[in-house]
């Protein structure tokens, strides 16, 4: 029987706006700011509250197809970039056919086509009109993020004539009027500073949109973060689902109840969305980590359950999720609990994914063969690290688990 849970659909997207904006590193509120300046000109242009609501969304999730830094470094920095559409498509993949996001994904899609081509597209008007106001923010912030925290009141009349001078290429004429409008008053670029900006995104987050959901929809959800983590390197792909899936086997194996298995995947799917703020060269570097760069690294997982628990519904797999570094002995991160606080689940979750690790090749290492990896294992069980039974269950099955680590499943989730 598929088991029905309620969560803030308006909550989820927030934090996954919160786990798109880690791909900044330093420059953390991009969506956020995107999100404010589209709703400023939805306001001016006498737009429907819903529709406002709407538009903060698509401005929240609208780089959902962005996972490498460097990619969101040229976004942020360049007004124009060749290769800027490249993430339009694969977001649009991502949430077309998800229903609670789907009706977003056209203007994700178009968010960087200028008006004088985005016009004669095949579209409906409404969709056109949001593609084109998340255009204008996304160019307003782009222009805008030098000067945050130092003159940006001096420089908003220099902003509002660079939109001006591209004027109708890139823009329709009311929607840079809507934006010219609200830029007059001090207020709105005020609100957009580091310490302010929080406070609209919590106002309009006031609003919630609650909705009952299967345990399937929230794992469709689940695989949008997954895989927008599994492409941030090539040496992580598929991690994230195969964790899941092998983290699904061992607790059916385990003779865990169905729902609860379904629980352990999703919590697989989203367990490493914490590594989007970890930057490409550390992920990627053929060699050991230096202490600084191992201190990076093992933030991840709390940025994992920071981001999870926001959304009301989740709290059991922000914990599962976020303890997959955690040992028996106390020696993992970030916690550190004591043994009898570390769940059968997030014990089976953190022993999948050290062997999908160990199965999958990484730039200082090659991969490891099932024999290899059961091996550690139970080098780490004789150390008090992870639980003794759950390997053991992989030890009976080691060419299954392997086959699962190993498998090349996320083109059935993404085709892009």
């Amino acid at each position: 029987m598929t088991q029905n849970i309620t969560i803030d659909i308006r909550k989820a997207v927030m934090a996954l706006s919160d786990a798109l904006d880690l791909v900044g590193i330093d420059e953390v509120q991009h969506g956020k700011r995107v999100a404010y300046i589209a709703v400023q000109c939805a306001l001016k242009l006498g737009l429907d509250e819903e529709s406002c609501n709407e538009l903060f969304e698509i401005g929240l999730i609208h780089d959902i197809g962005v996972s490498e830094t460097s990619v969101h470094k040229h976004l942020i920095e360049n007004f124009e970039w060749d290769d800027e559409n490249k993430h339009c498509h694969v977001g649009f993949e991502l949430i077309k056919d998800y229903p609670p996001l789907a009706e977003y994904a056209y203007p994700i899609l178009y968010h960087h086509t200028p008006w004088e081509k985005l016009k004669d597209i095949k579209l409906t008007s409404r969709h056109k009109r949001f593609a084109n106001i998340i255009h204008l923010a996304d160019k307003v912030n782009v222009l805008a993020a030098p000067y945050y925290g130092a003159n940006i009141l001096e420089k908003s009349d220099h902003i509002c004539a660079q939109v001006e001078r591209y004027g109708l290429k890139h823009f329709n004429p009311s929607i840079i009027q809507a934006f010219l409008s609200a830029a007059q008053s001090p207020a709105f670029w005020i609100a957009m500073e580091s310490k302010y900006i929080y406070n609209f995104i919590s106002d309009r987050c006031l609003v919630s949109k609650p909705m009952i959901v299967t345990l399937e929809d929230i794992q469709f959800l689940a695989h949008i973060f997954a895989v927008i983590v599994d492409a941030k390197s090539k040496f992580t792909s598929e991690h994230s689902i195969n964790v899941a899936e092998l983290s699904y086997y061992i607790s059916e194996t385990y003779g865990l109840s169905v729902s609860v298995c379904k629980k352990i995947k999703i919590a697989g799917l989203l367990h490493d969305i914490g590594k989007l703020r970890i930057p490409d060269e550390i992920l990627e570097k053929n060699g050991l980590l230096s202490s600084t760069e191992r201190a990076i690294i093992n933030q991840h997982s709390f940025e994992t359950y920071e981001i999870l628990r926001k959304i009301p519904g989740l709290e059991e797999i922000a914990e599962w999720a976020g303890y997959h570094h955690e040992k028996l002995n106390q020696t993992g991160y970030p916690f550190q609990p004591h043994a009898e606080k570390i769940s059968i689940e997030a014990r089976i979750i953190a022993i999948a994914d050290i062997f999908q690790a160990l199965a999958q090749k990484r730039p200082y290492r090659k991969s490891l063969g099932p024999k290899e990896i059961v091996s550690i294992l139970k080098e780490m069980v004789e150390k008090g690290e992870i639980d003794e039974m759950i390997v053991s269950i992989v030890e009976e099955n080691p060419e299954e688990c392997y086959k699962i680590s190993t498998a090349h499943q996320s083109e059935k989730y993404l085709k892009a």
